[in-house]
């Protein structure tokens, strides 16, 4: 397998530094970004301890002049740029009643433009290459929507939605670029601590902490994903806790 250069998004915490330590252990070039630079600098130092290359930038993935920041850096330190994981995300479920429209509007930038900023970022890199990965964190939230979900789930529909539409461009522009959304359920991450709404944490956090898996295992999924040979394109990775029902 080939060494690629992979900028990751929201890699300070969860599924991103997972997914950090994880491909940086396959041998790949890791570019991470977030808005905790302490952490990111806590992750690329035991990632070089080990042997592997990483570089880190804070970044807002609300901001799109930051995102193309993050693949310009990438192009000076690597050449080029092979994956990029749009993970950053916030789920501060609540119901629509409790008007928590500041949280909606966050999640909004945050999980919708976030993902579109860095698909900005480099699509056309990937197209000028004639190849690249483009990975979408999603969420069974994303097929499934319950009380208390309504806009997070809002939001992963979307993100669902929009990487149907790009990797259809891309297959039909025969660019070589290749997009993925993986979907998780319960995972082991720090999502749980953007919930403002008490009943909501509650119920969640009860739910997480019996069937909660660990992020590692997404990053097995996004390791999967980008060994496929080039010709072949996972396009959607739907994965839950055994003991996940819905």
């Amino acid at each position: 397998m080939k060494s690629k250069v992979v900028v990751i998004t929201g890699a300070s915490s969860g599924i991103g530094e997972a997914c950090a330590k994880l491909l940086a252990e396959k041998g790949h070039k890791i570019v991470m970004c977030a808005r905790r630079e302490e952490r990111l600098k806590e992750i690329a130092s035991s990632i070089r301890e080990k042997g592997g290359e990483a570089i880190y930038l804070k970044a807002d993935v609300t901001d799109i002049l930051q995102m193309e920041e993050v693949a310009q850096a990438a192009l000076t330190e690597f050449g080029r740029i092979d994956v990029w994981v749009n993970n950053a995300g916030l789920m501060p479920v609540s119901e629509i009643i409790k008007d928590k429209v500041d949280e909606w509007d966050r999640m909004v930038d945050v999980n919708i433009k976030g993902v579109l900023y860095g698909t900005h970022a480099c699509l056309k890199i990937m197209r000028e290459q004639k190849e690249g990965h483009i990975i979408n964190m999603g969420s069974v939230a994303g097929h499934v929507s319950n009380p208390g979900s309504a806009v997070y789930s809002a939001t992963k529909f979307a993100v669902r939605a929009l990487s149907d539409a790009l990797r259809k461009e891309e297959a039909q522009a025969k660019s070589g670029v290749r997009i993925t959304l993986i979907a998780p359920g319960a995972i082991d991450t720090e999502l749980l601590s953007t919930i403002t709404d008490p009943d909501a944490l509650q119920s969640t956090g009860s739910f997480y902490a019996s069937t909660a898996i660990p992020a590692l295992d997404v990053a097995k999924c996004v390791d999967f994903a980008i060994d496929m040979p080039p010709e072949a394109c996972v396009d959607e990775v739907i994965l839950r806790p055994t003991l996940q029902v819905h």
